[in-house]
């Protein structure tokens, strides 16, 4: 089944690389950071669920398809949960998963925008780089990651835990006074007045909304 998916992807012109476990796989995915993941949940070393919880805990956003043979709920769900984007069960067709795979990477091209601009701002999500009035300004790692999150979903309103998983991952260690903490720090570094924020917005009992001014918007340079 590998080699098969090998060659049918390379067939469509995609650069293919391949793992025979997931301690494999895992290492591979967090070197190389591929567009997308076809990953398999019957694997020796590391099984499909755990790689996929792990990617994800390391920040990696790619697309996650996963192959599982058990045609049963409770295991798409867990899929899910853990951060994968859609699943396939054996046995399947080539062409249905090439069409998904292909929908996945048309989306991801489409979707992400290389530079986010607010205000006098500009977070720049390849470089990893955040200039204000053009001026460099230094964000760690989570800070990124939600920023970058709130600017993919702005307007929209974020759940504590969405934030938490998507930033961190599924970490025990991660509490609620931590993402509160990364909040502040964020408004220091993006809002004009970081005791009156106009950006980054608490919501009671659900989480917090980032809201540009209206005038704003995104925009993409490319």
């Amino acid at each position: 089944m590998l080699r098969g998916l090998k060659d049918n992807f390379e067939a469509k012109g995609y650069y293919v690389l391949t793992a025979s476990d997931g301690k494999q796989g895992l290492e591979t995915a967090l070197k190389e950071k591929p567009d997308l993941i076809v990953l398999d949940i019957m694997l020796p070393e590391l099984n499909g669920f755990e790689v996929c919880s792990h990617v994800r805990e390391r920040g990696l956003e790619m697309p996650i398809i996963m192959l599982t043979a058990k045609d049963q709920e409770s295991d798409i769900v867990l899929g899910l949960n853990l951060g994968a984007d859609d699943y396939v069960t054996k046995p399947f067709s080539i062409k249905e998963l090439m069409a998904r795979a292909e929908a996945f990477m048309r989306r991801r091209a489409d979707s992400e925008p290389p530079v986010y601009e607010f205000a006098d701002c500009r977070l720049d999500v390849p470089s990893r780089t955040l200039r204000r009035g053009g001026d460099e300004v230094a964000l760690t790692p989570g800070e990124f990651k939600m920023l970058h999150l709130f600017l993919r979903k702005s307007g929209f309103p974020l759940t504590q835990e969405e934030i938490r998983t998507t930033v961190w991952g599924y970490s025990q260690f991660i509490s609620l006074r931590d993402i509160d903490k990364t909040i502040a720090s964020l408004r220091q570094k993006v809002e004009p007045d970081p005791d009156r924020p106009r950006y980054i917005h608490a919501l009671a009992n659900i989480g917090y909304k980032f809201e540009p001014p209206a005038t704003d918007g995104n925009r993409t340079d490319r």
